[in-house]
This record gives structure tokens, C-alpha cells and sequence, in this order.
């Protein structure tokens, strides 16, 4: 029979071969974690940019599709189907005066893209189906529905979409130009022009964009046609012909360095940095 000390000996022995079973098994799951943690390091997390959307070639603003499009000029007289005369616009009660003379549409009588005299407003310009202002007073609407008010308002009454750069485009091409009329033939639809809703139906096929003859040209229209449009900041719009002339546009008013639309300095000031 074994003595007392020997059987001390035995439970002391059984004890140190759990101990150091125990701390195997500890120091093993040590390793594991060290393994898994070194694993997960050579995984490359994902880059998050912190740039603006525009800088990364996207817009706020989505484009309307397949819109009935219309030609519209500075100084058209009244017809059936537009009863109402472009020697003034929405937001311009001089409109002919200021824009230089008559934005003649015959081919024959243009330099190109623009009018046989030196325009003095941009000659790229569109009409859209909303006014922001009426009789002096800015649109309880409008606070609400366009995106740009809060940067660009300036004052109550002062549109801030007149003068607005948009992106027409029409197959493969894309011109730009400034918002600086209401049209065609509703001022009030703004759920169209800011919302999801298509152009209500009008004497034009539902047409829900007018754009000048320099337009036309550049993308290639043939009178009534269809084509895409999307609003854009002006740091989204490429030099073209479009920069050229007037003393609303903003390229031009940016070499002057003044005089800029609240918003546009902003972005102006952006593209320069």
C-alpha cells in the first residue's frame, strides 16, 4: 500500500499536468487570436472619398428624359401655338434691349452658333415651366422646392433661378446654357421642374423645355425635337461656345472677377482652389 507521501506526490503530479494543460491550451488560444488579428490587418479596409459628389463626376440633380423640346428665341413675335411675344422675358422686362438686338433662328443669319451681332447676354439659354417670383414678391413654393434657395437667395423678390446653368442633351451630345425665361406656357409647375412629374399637356405636344436657337444648332435639333435636361452647378459645366458672351454668364463674369450670382461666386471660388 502506498505510503502517505507517495499519494501526495501522485495528486501534486496529477494537478501540474492540468495546470500545464491549461495553460497550453491558453497560450494556443493566444496564437489563434494573433493569427485571426493579423489575417483581418492584411484586409485593406475600404476607402471612404471625402470629396463632393461633383468632383467624383455625379450630380444632385437627375436628368428629365425624353422631354418634348422647343425653339424659342429673343424678340419672336406672337403665333398660334406661342401667343405670347420674347421681347421680354419672365425676369427681363428688356429683354431685347439687353441681349443686343434679334436672336434671329434663320441659319442664314447667324455666325455659327450665335446671332451676326456680339450678343451681349449669353445666347445659350432655355426656358423652363416655373417663375420663382411674382408681382415683387418671392414664391412661398419656392423657399420649398429649389434646391439652391437657402445658398443663393439674396433678397425677397430677387429670382434665383434666372441665370441657372442646365445640361441639354440629345443623342451623344450635350450642350449647356443659362435658365433666363419661363416656359413653354405654364410658369406654376413646379413639381416638373423640381419634382418627378412629367410636362403637363399644352398646345406643343407636352413640351416641356424651349431652348434658343444656339442650342438647336449646337445639338443638331430640327425644330421640335426630344432631348434630356438636368440642372448643374457651374463648376459642372465644361468651356464651350457657351462661354463666350454676355454679361449674365458666368465664365464671363468671372474673368471680370464680379458681380457674380451669390451661388455662383461660391462655386466660382471652388474651381479656382
Amino acid at each position: 500500500m502506498p505510503s502517505r507521501h507517495c499519494f501526495l506526490a501522485l495528486i501534486f503530479s496529477i494537478l501540474a499536468q492540468g495546470f500545464i494543460f491549461a495553460t497550453a491550451d491558453l497560450e494556443f488560444e493566444k496564437f489563434a487570436m494573433n493569427l485571426r488579428e493579423k489575417a483581418i490587418l492584411r484586409v485593406e479596409p475600404p476607402t471612404v472619398s471625402t470629396q463632393a459628389p461633383s468632383s467624383l463626376g455625379l450630380t444632385r440633380y437627375p436628368w428629365k428624359r425624353n422631354i418634348v423640346t422647343t425653339v424659342f428665341w429673343v424678340g419672336e413675335k406672337p403665333t398660334r401655338n406661342n401667343p405670347v411675344p420674347n421681347c421680354k422675358s419672365s425676369w427681363d422686362p428688356e429683354w431685347h434691349q439687353n441681349f443686343g438686338g434679334y436672336d434671329n433662328p434663320d441659319p442664314g443669319a447667324r455666325r455659327g452658333f450665335f446671332p451676326k451681332f456680339s450678343p451681349r447676354q449669353n445666347p445659350f439659354y432655355v426656358a423652363l415651366p416655373f417663375n420663382d417670383v411674382t408681382r415683387g414678391a418671392t414664391k412661398t413654393e419656392s423657399r420649398r422646392v429649389i434646391p439652391w434657395f437657402r445658398e443663393a437667395f439674396e433678397k425677397e423678390g430677387k429670382s434665383v433661378c434666372k441665370g441657372r446653368w442646365v445640361a441639354i442633351r440629345r443623342g451623344n451630345r450635350i450642350a449647356y446654357a443659362q435658365w433666363e425665361d419661363c416656359g413653354p406656357f405654364r410658369t406654376d409647375h413646379w413639381q416638373y421642374v423640381f419634382g418627378n412629374e412629367r410636362p403637363r399637356p399644352n398646345l406643343n405636344q407636352g413640351a416641356g423645355l424651349d431652348v434658343s436657337p444656339a442650342v438647336r444648332d449646337y445639338l443638331g435639333m430640327s425644330g421640335k425635337d426630344v432631348c434630356d435636361w438636368k440642372f448643374v452647378d457651374f463648376r459642372e459645366v465644361p468651356p464651350g461656345p457657351w462661354a463666350k458672351y454676355g454679361d449674365n454668364n458666368t465664365f464671363v463674369l468671372q474673368q471680370r472677377g464680379a458681380n457674380l450670382f451669390l451661388t455662383d461666386r461660391n462655386n466660382a471660388r471652388s474651381a479656382r482652389r
